[in-house]
């Protein structure tokens, strides 16, 4: 049984924007507008009235929506500052899926909550967006000699490479190049101001010796 069949009739349709001739196009556009509100951690959860919004006008005419709105905002605008948010929102649409309304407004409200009240960063897009931006601009080059694989080239051993193996150094981490050399020095990931990313800042700045 598909997740449409699952959630039809499950509530009248309440809201007259969501009745008529392209309800299902405007429901679904209406769906990502939701996501503001999520990143915005507003107390006042106009993000959960949305979702009671939709969930009340027949949601589930495209079950697949709200659902990727949930997990992309648990991706993009919690990331490394509540890492787990992903898995638990995960589960909680999964639940949804599989309860069909009117249950599935009890893991729906879980997923919006955990997402409204957790903390925010966007550390995660602004790193992978910038290295696509690279090397959508040709920048990626070939990777360091030491990181190559020796044994595809028949070049030999290790000790040939030049490759250094972190676990075999203190707090198994050392110094070697990892980028290109067009982009040798370059960061791609700033920390973001929460207390999970800090906390590995600051292990790495010990490791680091910084």
């Amino acid at each position: 049984m598909s997740s449409k069949i699952l959630f039809e009739g499950s509530f009248p349709c309440e809201f007259g924007f969501m009745r008529g001739a392209g309800s299902e196009e405007n429901l679904c556009a209406f769906l990502w507008d939701l996501q503001p509100e999520l990143r915005a951690d507003l107390l006042e959860l106009g993000d959960i009235l949305g979702t009671a919004q939709v969930i009340v006008g027949s949601v589930w005419a495209c079950p697949v929506r709200i659902v990727g709105v949930f997990l992309n905002a648990a991706a993009e605008d919690i990331g490394l500052a509540y890492p787990q948010a992903a898995m638990i929102v995960k589960s909680c649409v999964d639940s949804a899926l599989q309860l069909g309304l009117p249950e599935a407004r009890l893991p729906l409200a879980e997923a919006v909550l955990l997402l409204a009240t957790a903390p925010k960063s966007n550390s995660v897009v602004m790193s992978i967006d910038a290295a696509i931006a690279d090397v959508r601009a040709g920048k990626a080059g070939p990777i360091p000699r030491e990181l190559q694989n020796v044994h595809a080239d028949g070049t030999g051993f290790e000790r040939e490479q030049g490759y250094k193996y972190p676990h075999g150094y203190p707090g198994h981490w050392v110094q070697q190049q990892y980028l290109p050399d067009e982009l040798k020095g370059k960061h791609y990931y700033e920390y973001g101001d929460n207390k999970t990313e800090q906390a590995a800042r600051a292990y790495w700045q010990r490791i680091k010796g910084e």
